[in-house]
């Protein structure tokens, strides 16, 4: 698909999303360049801005014109109605959103002006205390939808169960293997269509020299070891070396979309948000991977997570000049 097809295609982004894990308030400063482990460096005023992988996934989707449903807990905090409302701004269906006792999830960024680079802690709050029981009962309205988006932000049992859910209903289950984790349930791996993974997690994955030169892969072995996890179609995100798709027995690369990068808080969730909804959509999984590259190129021109993202006529006007 070329260039001016790709943007043209972020218009008609309209299948129905559900995305399953954490909701974070994103405790953002910015500084001049990121401390070195033991030093205290100056930075700006402390914002506090809605994220969390599961629910910026969730924004991103939603703002580019899918029906996007979100599961997950809250606390009882005010960062609940604020993360909340956030989504709901964005048009994300939230009334299958548990609220537990405590506080809601966090993170704390600091993000360096210079680059755009971040360091981020998390804390989990409430997306810990998401159950089983929470997906067992909310089945009905989870396999309502056609895909479902994962990340490892909330309980593996969860993460499980909601897999092999949606799994057996014949939902389309894409898993963001983040935070990283270089081996999976056996069980978890059986019940996902689809991985997520940036190119130094695959190479733990499938055990590949860390200083491998992405640029002359072999891409066929990739695919194999792959597939001889478990995994027979995956997306593997290389930095401004754009993505690998990988679909059975093909293998396509796909170019990355450059820009003077500000923040590339949640380019990741947006990638992926974006990937989600052009596979409801009826994209192809290649496709879908052109789009993202657009929508989290956009993204990284913006400060925060939710906060940078764009709808779909916005991003076609930023890239279509």
């Amino acid at each position: 698909m070329e260039h001016m097809n790709v943007l043209e295609s972020l218009q008609h982004l309209n299948g129905r999303v559900a995305v399953l894990g954490s909701m974070n308030a994103d405790y953002t400063v910015r500084t001049q360049r990121l401390p070195q482990p033991g030093e205290t460096v100056a930075g700006g005023e402390l914002e506090i801005l809605p994220g969390g992988k599961s629910s910026n996934q969730a924004a991103t989707a939603a703002l580019l014109g899918a029906q996007v449903g979100m599961f997950g807990a809250l606390g009882t905090d005010s960062n609940a109605d604020f993360l909340a409302s956030k989504l709901e701004s964005a048009g994300v269906h939230t009334q299958h959103i548990a609220r537990m006792e405590g506080p809601s999830g966090t993170t704390v960024i600091t993000v360096s002006e210079s680059d755009g680079e971040n360091t981020i802690v998390y804390s989990p709050g409430a997306n810990h205390k998401l159950s089983v029981d929470y997906v067992v009962s909310h089945a009905q309205e989870l396999t309502s939808y056609s895909v479902l988006g994962l990340c490892l932000e909330s309980p593996m049992d969860t993460v499980i169960e909601a897999a092999r859910t949606a799994h057996a209903a014949g939902m389309t289950v894409l898993l963001n293997d983040s935070p990283f984790m270089a081996h999976l349930p056996s069980e978890l791996i059986n019940n996902v269509d689809i991985l997520l993974a940036n190119e130094h997690e695959v190479a733990q994955i499938i055990g590949l020299n860390p200083d491998i030169d992405w640029a002359q892969a072999d891409w066929n072995a990739v695919r194999i070891a792959l597939h001889d996890l478990g995994f027979d179609r995956a997306i593997i995100t290389l930095g401004a070396l754009g993505s690998c798709v990988i679909d059975k027995e093909t293998v396509e690369r796909v170019d990355g979309v450059t820009v003077d990068a500000v923040d590339t808080t949640g380019c990741g969730d947006s990638y992926m948000g974006t990937v989600l909804a052009g596979l409801a959509s009826g994209f192809t999984l290649a496709d879908s991977a052109r789009a993202a590259a657009y929508v989290a190129a956009y993204a990284a021109c913006g400060y925060g997570a939710q906060s940078s993202y764009g709808t779909a006529a916005q991003i076609y006007e930023t890239f279509s000049l």
